[in-house]
């Protein structure tokens, strides 16, 4: 319920549901009763910008069936323009019941970012990780050893190799199985690249929403992991799987599936694209 995308919203599904809380209750009480496992809901702030609503639901949602409710602190219209209300957040934490455990999510990029909102709202479950597990997986790693991690490029080129080792086991290594593995790759790789490694900061940790200028890195491999070009993303994927067919095809089918996802789904400034 918390899905911005236009042709989700348009259908009246995904953050739209925000706008008809009846209908958000008859789904909750129709799924909780149904399946004999948790239901979870996952909602924004509101529909609209400035006009917050999941407040005056989140104790609804509880008695609806949910078993626990996540709050992505920005609202449909919002987009990714401005950084997530945790305020907000914090607000329907502590207005909800204590049976149905809340969870924040938005922008979480560091393990200080986790620290700070347990501490400054210890009504909070636990906090989720979104984009920021896309941009560094290595983050859940942070949290635990509570830890800025410089790491190299090397370490960042196994962890896209053992990425491209589930893909082949799980889609198969014939052509097709290639490059299914090799187009969710190139997905990915176009998040990975607006990492900034820790050793190349003034100001440490990074901020999710930050979009820095070209740069070059500590050594050629970490130089093309920051490249926001797909023709780039095309070489790293041929690294680890071998030279793609039709090259030129490929690059512009990447530039216009990222120039779909960036209308539908993204609107931040100085966007990848």
């Amino acid at each position: 319920m918390g899905c911005p995308i236009d042709i989700v919203v348009n259908k009246g599904a995904g953050s739209a549901l925000l706008t008809k809380p009846m209908r958000m209750k008859s789904i909750v009480e129709v799924a909780s009763g149904t399946v004999d496992k948790p239901i979870t809901v996952k909602v924004r702030t509101a529909y609209f910008e400035g006009k917050n609503r999941i407040d005056s639901l989140i104790a609804d949602i509880g008695s609806w069936g949910a078993s626990a409710v996540t709050i992505h602190g920005r609202s449909r219209q919002q987009r990714y323009i401005k950084l997530a209300d945790w305020d907000y957040i914090y607000q329907c934490a502590r207005k909800a019941p204590i049976t149905l455990p809340v969870v924040g999510n938005g922008d979480v990029f560091s393990f200080l970012d986790w620290n700070n909102h347990r501490t400054e709202c210890p009504e909070l479950a636990t906090s989720m990780i979104a984009r920021g597990a896309l941009i560094k997986p290595w983050i859940f790693t942070e949290i635990k050893e509570q830890r800025h991690w410089d790491i190299s490029s090397g370490e960042r080129l196994n962890i896209l190799k053992d990425f491209v080792s589930f893909g082949l086991e799980h889609w198969g290594s014939d052509t097709k199985g290639v490059e299914t593995t090799r187009r969710f790759l190139l997905e990915w790789l176009s998040y990975t690249c607006r990492y900034i490694p820790v050793g190349l900061l003034d100001v440490v940790p990074q901020r999710i929403n930050w979009r820095p200028p070209s740069y070059y890195g500590r050594d050629e491999l970490e130089t093309l992991m920051a490249s926001d070009s797909a023709a780039d993303w095309i070489r790293i994927s041929e690294m680890l799987l071998g030279k793609v067919q039709m090259a030129l095809h490929l690059h512009q089918s990447i530039n216009q599936m990222l120039t779909i996802e960036l209308k539908m789904v993204d609107s931040e400034v100085n966007f990848r694209c």
